[in-house]
Order: structure tokens, then C-alpha cells, then sequence
């Protein structure tokens, strides 16, 4: 066992899509407490990070203008970012697309469509295993 971690409280959700960000707001905030700030874009998040301070970032890859892979290069270059772990959220799961995910920085991919009722835990699990 390595030292404990802080509980995750404060995700950041990057989606532009509404339908999804609502179901991701019920999936973390209802069913998994968490803290959540939702962008529409990765301009926003990047607007957000300084005030909100996520302890996780939770991106969609297919975005229109900056998609996820950008816009996690972008929050890396911000002071006090640079390690903050990040997740992608996509359909496209295929192990090569999965494994690119994983060295732009990621720390895990999650399929969509995503389970509301598994979410948090799923990103529970994956907060708890980083080290």
C-alpha cells in the first residue's frame, strides 16, 4: 500500500455535448457526491481550471474546435497542471486508439455510452490506483 491519497472530490467535465454533460451531472453529483464544474468547450475548461482547481479532469475526445488530446495539452501547460490526472471519454475504444489515449497523458479511458450508476465508481477506481 502506497500513501493514501486525498479523496477525490473535485472532477472537471469537458463535454460539449448536453445530453451527456446532464447525464454525467446525475452520474457524479447524485449518485457519486462528487463536486463537478461542466465546460461546453476546451476553451472554457481552460478559463475554469485556476478557479475550480480540479483534482481530476474528465475529457470527451471529439470535440468541434479544440478536441480532448488539445485541450489536455493546453491545460498541461498551465502552471500547477501539469500532473493533474486526466481521463478521455470516448466511443472510439479500439486497444491502438486506447493505447494513443494513454500516451498523450492520459490516465484512463472510459467508453461511451458510459453507465450512470458505474461512472463514479469507475473513476473512484481509477483515482484510487494512481500512483
Amino acid at each position: 500500500m502506497g500513501e493514501s491519497v486525498a479523496p477525490l472530490e473535485k472532477i472537471m467535465l469537458v463535454e460539449d455535448e448536453e445530453d451527456i454533460r446532464a447525464v454525467a451531472e446525475l452520474a457524479l453529483e447524485a449518485v457519486g457526491g462528487f463536486t463537478l464544474k461542466t465546460c461546453h468547450s476546451g476553451a472554457n475548461a481552460l478559463e475554469s481550471l485556476d478557479v475550480f482547481r480540479p483534482q481530476l479532469i474528465l475529457l470527451d475526445v471529439m470535440m468541434p474546435s479544440m478536441d480532448g488530446p488539445s485541450t489536455l495539452r493546453a491545460i498541461r501547460e498551465k502552471p500547477g497542471f501539469a500532473n493533474t490526472p486526466a481521463v478521455f471519454m470516448t466511443a472510439k475504444v479500439q486497444p491502438d486508439e486506447v493505447k494513443g489515449y494513454l500516451a498523450l497523458g492520459a490516465v484512463a479511458v472510459i467508453p461511451k455510452p458510459f453507465d450512470p450508476m458505474t461512472l463514479s465508481d469507475r473513476i473512484r477506481e481509477i483515482w484510487d490506483n494512481l500512483d
